[in-house]
């Protein structure tokens, strides 16, 4: 793996430590953890491995990774349990869910709950990588952030990633970050679901746009005063979404 990381200081888009970034990688199963982290290495990341739930959390804590693959079914500690540990630490690292599970529900229940991303078992390492890749790409941009976005009481700073609403910052996450900001960016533009996963997500070949749906319904409980009858997320039945100023 030394060998790997070596190679890896060419890579566009690495930290001055010659990484892309820090990942922790959680299953129960041996070989899947090796085989994701060394493909994770060779494509410039610096990888870590927990085996359950409790080692996840204690090497998150030391390493502060950028992003977890988190396999739901662990032993012991549960992976939604993990997750709802990670995100109530202060710590709020992007996270990939692993999962056998096929059910529809239990894929939407993950996004509903934090996840910026779902890859259902069995799956191609490669195809992991690059959802990797794409979470982790919008919160590392270089280009210049603009000037702050207002619309009411709703304020959107792109230099610091941060919104207000009524001077009170609301904590999103990366996704619902991105989603909002590219919503304002266009103000009173209709966008797809697919649109939207491609601006957004940075998927074209991602087929299931239900993960659209669930983090507007987020934002929409995070940034209106009455989420059902939204003022600034507004639905366009049979088209798609826009931020009405």
């Amino acid at each position: 793996m030394a060998g790997s990381q070596a190679a890896a200081g060419t890579i566009d888009g690495m930290t001055a430590a010659g990484h892309r970034g820090s990942i922790l990688v959680v299953d129960d199963e041996p070989t899947i953890g090796e085989v994701v982290s060394q493909y994770l290495e060779r494509a410039g990341y610096r990888a870590q491995v927990a085996h359950d739930g409790l080692e996840a959390l204690r090497l998150a804590g030391g390493q502060r990774p950028d992003l977890v693959v988190l396999d739901l079914m662990l032993p012991g500690m549960e992976g939604f349990e993990v997750m709802r540990r990670l995100r109530s630490s202060g710590h709020h690292p992007s996270i990939i869910l692993l999962t056998a599970r096929g059910e529809h529900s239990d894929r939407i229940d993950g996004l509903r709950r934090g996840a910026d991303d779902y890859v259902v078992k069995p799956f191609s390492p490669a195809e992991l990588v690059a959802r990797v890749d794409a979470v982790l790409r919008r919160g590392q941009t270089q280009e210049e952030p603009g000037r702050p976005i207002v619309f009411g009481d709703l304020e959107i700073d792109p230099a610091a990633r941060r919104v207000t609403l009524r001077g009170d910052e609301v904590q999103l996450t990366l996704r619902e970050y991105d989603l909002l900001l590219f919503l304002a960016g266009h103000p009173g533009q209709v966008f797809s679901r697919e649109q939207l996963m491609e601006a957004v997500w940075e998927f074209t070949f991602y087929t299931d746009t239900s993960t659209v749906t669930v983090h507007m319904r987020r934002l929409r409980a995070k940034i209106e005063d009455d989420p059902s009858s939204p003022r600034h997320l507004q639905t366009v039945w049979g088209v798609g979404y826009r931020l009405q100023p």
